[in-house]
């Protein structure tokens, strides 16, 4: 399901990129263009009105000047007549008075003359400015808008079909998941779930009826016998004091608590099938390294002889120190492959009911109380703290192909006492409190992971997750995919971005 949601973001991904290319980008030269094209026409208009303004500016002027020169003339005319008909004046006086009268009137005729020119001008470009030229500008404002609207309905229909073309791949994705959901099988995955979790143990068997009668006649007439305890005495740091520490019991395996697990015991604390399994991959994993120390050591020996072949290309004596550790990483994985296949060969033999298991614990042997012991310290309610391996394993980097993740498994309880099943107060169950633990930050992966052991979990190079748990030191994080999925990843395949208050 994740793959065909991955692949649906990666057709939305595509939708984004056609419509910034074909639509967006578009979209913008469009504005630009229709920017300078309405800037290039709000001008070619301001300049008409300019010269209308200005011809009608011209007319005022002329009619100004036209009506001045005439009441000039007017009043030459009306001098002239007078000097006329004084007596008194001398013929040089009326002569000059008519000459100026004639003036006056020639001038006032010029700007009459003027004036009509004028006015016939700014008519016709009055006239030409109304019905041609302005409404020109408006009409190429109006077709640029017309083709302005025409582009954003086209864009529009290729939005439309940009998404449709994606559809029928969107469709399939959706068919994938449905096809997937189908695939489920809730019997089946119960299945793996028990065979990953069962222990191997018998069912307990009847418990025997006690004659207290009996048993106080054969104390009363021996007095070697004493009434048992239906209690069982436990030792402290052993496995089956439970009393010590606070366990979560059977239902522990639906808990996503981390516990880390010491890769150097036998596992004798699991139960037998659950001991088998970790044997297992602990013997394929010692298997492993041997498997890569002889082919480091045959590289070695190669270069070794090339060296004494070709003292040149260096010195034969710097690998004789290589091949010493190696050699001793060798003989200690041989030590421990054969602890480790005697511990199993242990274990396949061996079929214990958790009754009959849990009296055996109480007569352990001294290294085995030892060992519960240290186990019982970590688990003490007084430490709050997990105990982290001596020898935590580490991912290799990128380039040499290899990653291991840590053996982590819920702690199953099978061991506890009786009456554990029978009276769950207040303080066992706090055990059952699932919540998640609170995200510190985030991660992105930086190499691709495949994760080959319980407790780890795959990534991809890129891939996102919240980080629930820092590095303690052992070279793991603990991450949280979604809401659902937690596990551990290599510290140096991710890059983590912790938030401030952490």
């Amino acid at each position: 399901m994740m793959n065909e949601v991955s692949d649906i973001a990666g057709q939305h991904e595509l939708i984004a990129e056609n419509m910034t290319l074909q639509i967006v980008k578009e979209i913008n030269n469009l504005v630009k263009e229709l920017k300078d094209e309405r800037k290039r026409h709000l001008h070619e208009g301001a300049k008409l009105q300019a010269q209308l303004q200005a011809s009608l500016s011209q007319l005022d002027k002329a009619k100004k000047a036209y009506e001045k020169a005439f009441k000039e003339a007017e009043k030459a005319q009306e001098n002239f007549v007078k000097a006329d008909a004084d007596l008194n004046l001398s013929r040089a006086e009326v002569e000059k008075a008519r000459t100026l009268s004639v003036m006056k009137n020639q001038a006032c005729e010029d700007c009459k003359t003027e004036y009509a020119n004028q006015l016939q001008k700014t008519n016709e470009l009055q006239r030409q400015h109304y019905i041609t030229t302005l409404p020109n500008v408006f009409q190429q404002l109006q077709e640029m808008d017309e083709r302005r609207i025409t582009c954003i309905q086209n864009f529009i229909k290729l939005s439309a079909d940009i998404q449709r073309h994606v559809f029928p791949i969107v469709s399939k994705c959706l068919d994938g998941i449905v096809k997937a959901s189908e695939t489920v099988d809730p019997r089946q995955d119960s299945r793996l779930v028990i065979e990953k979790f069962k222990s191997g143990f018998s069912p307990p068997v009847d418990y025997p009826f006690e004659d207290l009668s009996n048993l106080k006649n054969s104390e009363g007439n021996t007095g070697l016998h004493s009434v048992p305890s239906f209690k069982t005495e436990t030792i402290k740091g052993t496995i089956t004091a439970g009393k010590l520490k606070k366990r979560s019991g059977i239902f522990g395996i639906f808990s996503s608590n981390k516990h880390h697990i010491d890769e150097t015991k036998d596992y004798c604390d699991l139960p037998p099938n659950q001991r088998k399994k970790k044997l297992t991959q602990k013997i394929e994993h010692i298997q492993n390294q041997i498997q890569q120390e002889t082919a480091a050591r045959d590289g070695l020996t190669k270069m070794k002889l090339v060296y004494e072949q070709s003292p040149a290309m260096g010195d034969p004596l710097s690998i004789e120190g290589q091949l010493t550790e190696n050699g001793h990483k060798l003989e200690k994985l041989q030590t421990e492959l054969q602890k480790f296949q005697s511990y199993l060969s242990d274990a396949e033999g061996i079929t214990l009911t958790p009754k009959r298991n849990k009296k055996d614990r109480n007569s352990i042997s001294e290294d085995s109380l030892s060992r519960s012991a240290s186990d019982s310290s970590v688990n003490n309610p007084n430490n709050n703290k997990t105990m982290v391996s001596n020898t935590p394993p580490q991912a290799n980097g990128p380039e040499s192909g290899i990653s291991r993740s840590r053996t982590s498994i819920p702690e199953v309880d099978v061991y506890d006492d009786e009456e554990k099943f029978d009276n769950i107060d207040e303080e066992d169950n706090a055990d059952f409190d699932l919540d998640p633990l609170p995200v510190l930050g985030t991660a992105r992966a930086l190499y691709p992971f495949d994760a080959q052991s319980e407790g780890s979990i795959p990534m991809e190079e890129g891939e996102e997750f919240d980080v629930v748990e820092l590095d303690q030191g052992d070279g793991w994080t603990r991450v949280r995919r979604g809401d659902i999925e937690e596990g551990f990843v290599p510290t140096s395949y991710v890059q983590c971005f912790l938030y401030n208050n952490c």
